[in-house]
């Protein structure tokens, strides 16, 4: 199927916010203007009825939302979800979702490993993983983005993480969801230069951009665990990141230990800070 260029896009603006449960009583009287758009897991919210899914419905008809999937697994020795992604589909269309992504690795085969694990970084498995790509693609009737993301060994190595990002993506034809706070993670956990490396990769194809905090287990190690404050030097990975690719649509993730709402309100703010100051003259 052939994907107009323009898709690569998410169709949304601004900063945005990962929507978890927890959240669902304080962002109540919230307006877009304080939160542009919304993101979700769509396998937490499929097929939900009662009271929950009264909720969610009160959410997508007043935010833009896009979904970002937790369980595709795409590259999965095991066969594409193709049932997931049906049901995906029909979520999106029940709920206006206007965009999905996925991660860049997989978690499962005979059964769910409950982990983002690392695929091989070779030609073999771009091949592998476009193929899966272009697949889900054409059973959404739409451009997906791959996550840049966060792995702790790089089992069978044959071309570098950045070589393996941009050969699946051009091959496959899709978008990229840029993580900041990943590179940085990386960059500590595999010794490499987190601005050099943020280069290499195809800007033009960002749909949107994510940006979350870690946990600092000692020097040469990060995890990426979405539980804690933004740090400086991930503010500043973003604010090069709108300096060479432009502008992009930025979404605040925070999966535990989630603050008061005013905590989080104020890390969008520095988001929409960052925004303007990179658009200004």
């Amino acid at each position: 199927m052939s994907l107009p260029s323009a898709s690569y896009t998410a169709a949304v603006s601004g900063a945005g916010l990962g929507l978890r449960r927890s959240l669902l009583g304080s962002l109540e009287h919230t307006t877009p203007e304080d939160i542009q758009f919304l993101e979700v897991a769509p396998e937490n919210w499929i097929n939900l009825g009662g009271r929950l899914g009264k909720k969610i419905r009160s959410y997508t008809e007043r935010f833009p939302f896009v979904c970002h999937g937790l369980s595709l697994s795409i590259g999965s020795p095991a066969p594409l979800n193709t049932e997931l992604l049906r049901a995906i589909k029909t979520f999106m269309q029940v709920h206006g979702i206007r965009y999905y992504s996925e991660h860049l690795s997989y978690c499962s085969d005979d059964g769910q490993l409950y982990d983002l694990l690392p695929i091989p970084f070779t030609e073999e498995a771009v091949n592998y993983v476009a193929d899966r790509i272009l697949q889900a693609q054409d059973i959404l009737g739409q451009r997906i983005a791959l996550e840049n993301s966060s792995y702790y060994c790089a089992p069978q190595q044959e071309m570098s993480e950045s070589e393996f990002i941009n050969a699946v993506i051009k091959k496959s034809d899709c978008a990229l969801l840029l993580d900041v706070n990943n590179i940085y993670v990386n960059s500590v956990n595999h010794g490499y230069d987190p601005y050099e490396f943020l280069a290499s990769l195809p800007g033009e194809r960002t749909a949107y951009i994510h940006i979350a905090g870690h946990y600092h287990e000692a020097e040469d190690l990060r995890v990426d665990t979405h539980g804690t404050a933004v740090i400086d030097p991930v503010w500043n990975l973003l604010e090069r990141t709108y300096s060479i690719f432009g502008v992009k649509p930025t979404l605040l993730e925070r999966d535990f230990n989630i603050p008061p709402l005013a905590e989080l309100m104020a890390e969008l703010e520095c988001i929409k800070r960052c925004q303007k100051q990179a658009v200004l003259p």
